[in-house]
Order: C-alpha cells, then sequence, then structure tokens
C-alpha cells in the first residue's frame, strides 16, 4: 500500500527530454566535484559505482560545470550568474541564495529531473503494465534494496533496466529531484510540466537506495531532505531537455 503523500492518484503531461541511463557514476562526479565526504568501499568505492555524498546543492554546480565543459547551456543561474565560479562556496548550511536559484527549462544543459519526469522515467514511459518497482514488480531482477544488496551500492547498470532502458531507478541511491517537497502538492500541481512548489524546506529524492525496504523502492514512493544534506545514501541522475 501506498503513503498519503502520493495521493490524489493524478495524470501529468510532460514536454519531451532526456534522462541518464544511469546514475552519476563516481568517474562523472570527479571530473567536476569532489564529493562532500570521501567515498569508501564500506559503501562503494569504484569509477563505475553511483557518486553519493552529493548534496542538492552541490549537483547544481556539477551540472552547470558539465555543460559548459561540453559546450551547452547552463540551466541554473545563482545570484545572477550561470557560472559557478561566481558562486562561492558550496554551501553546507541553508542558504537563501541557493535556495533561490533559478533554473531554465529551456537551456539545453544538464539539469536535475523534476520530480514528475522521474517518476514518468521510473515508470518506464508508460503505467502499462503498471509495474511496482521501475522495471519488475520481482524487485529482486530490478534494484539492489535491503534484501539484496549486502547493504553497500553496486555498480550502475547492473540489474535488469525498465522499460526505457534505464537502470537504477529503484534502489541502488536515492536520487535527487529539482522539486521542493511537499505532502499534499499532488492535490494542487498543475497538469502540465509541474515543477513543484514554490518553496520549502525540503528537496525531493525518489528510488529507495541499497538500505531501503522494498516499501521505499516502489515508483510512487517520495523522499525528502534539506538541499545542503549530502548522504551515503544519495545521488542522482541527469536530465536535458530535448529541443
Amino acid at each position: 500500500s501506498g503513503d498519503s503523500d502520493e495521493l490524489p492518484t493524478h495524470t501529468v503531461t510532460l514536454n519531451s527530454f532526456y534522462i541518464g541511463k544511469y546514475e552519476v557514476s563516481q568517474a562523472e562526479y570527479s571530473q567536476y566535484m569532489q564529493p562532500g565526504s570521501s567515498w569508501t568501499s564500506s559503501y562503494g568505492l569504484g569509477d563505475n559505482y553511483p557518486a553519493y555524498y552529493v548534496s542538492w546543492y552541490a549537483i547544481l554546480k556539477y551540472c552547470n560545470l558539465r555543460s559548459m565543459a561540453e559546450g551547452l547551456t547552463p540551466v541554473y543561474t545563482i545570484s545572477g550568474s550561470t557560472n559557478p565560479a561566481n558562486w562561492g562556496t558550496v554551501p553546507t548550511s541553508s542558504n537563501a541564495t541557493w535556495n533561490a536559484a533559478i533554473c531554465n527549462w529551456n537551456a539545453n544543459g544538464y539539469r536535475l529531473p523534476t520530480e514528475a519526469e522521474w517518476e514518468y522515467a521510473a515508470r518506464g514511459g508508460s503505467t502499462t503494465p503498471d509495474y511496482i518497482y521501475s522495471g519488475s514488480n520481482d524487485i529482486n531482477t530490478v534494484a539492489w534494496y535491503s534484501g539484496n544488496s549486502g547493504l553497500t551500492s553496486h555498480p550502475v547498470g547492473t540489474k535488469a533496466p525498465n522499460g526505457i532502458s534505464t537502470f537504477d531507478m529503484s534502489g541502488n541511491v536515492w536520487e535527487w529531484c529539482w522539486d521542493w517537497y511537499s505532502s499534499s502538492y499532488y492535490s494542487s500541481s498543475p497538469a502540465s510540466n509541474p515543477t513543484g512548489p514554490a518553496s520549502g524546506p525540503y528537496r525531493v529524492f525518489r528510488g529507495g537506495y541499497w538500505g531501503s525496504d522494498a516499501h521505499y523502492c516502489r515508483v510512487a514512493n517520495r523522499g525528502h531532505s534539506a538541499p545542503r544534506h549530502s548522504s551515503y545514501r544519495g545521488g542522482f541522475r541527469v536530465c536535458r531537455v530535448s529541443l
């Protein structure tokens, strides 16, 4: 059974977008950034393991740095600039300036998916069949979770993909989304391209992680954390607008 913040069930229409086939790996992340705490063999260490110890704030910097390096238009603006060199140090406490980050939804650079985009992708772009987990009703085939992970993360893409060939959207590491979190957002969210509440104390993360029980790995499950928070549980995947 679901949680109250997953209701009411509602239909959402989205513009087309690309989403990462895999969670951002440690090799990909370390090209531009270092994690908030060192990656360790206890929680998974290696180029193809997912990046973790990444705060929501840090991901904005990563996305813009990667976009600029690849000749794309950076998506995020903080303090009037899209260049992270002008942003100062990534905050480790709540920061009003970074909370007010602006997302240019038309820019072609890397960004976090919205919660709605994340769930659409996790569902394989379809609710037929309406799987409980991302790609299956059998969690063991698609997810690293408390029942099979050995309580550590695993290299990305080692379980079966979902219907759009996307891996690990259930389990492995929690994945940050753009949106502020509200338990009642689904009652009032727009039907087209919802991007979350205007403000709040927490940002959304989705998908469950290697230490979660099955309930938290369901595609409908919603989690949330302070954007300054970096954890061994949490990583992300990137998204881009399809122009």
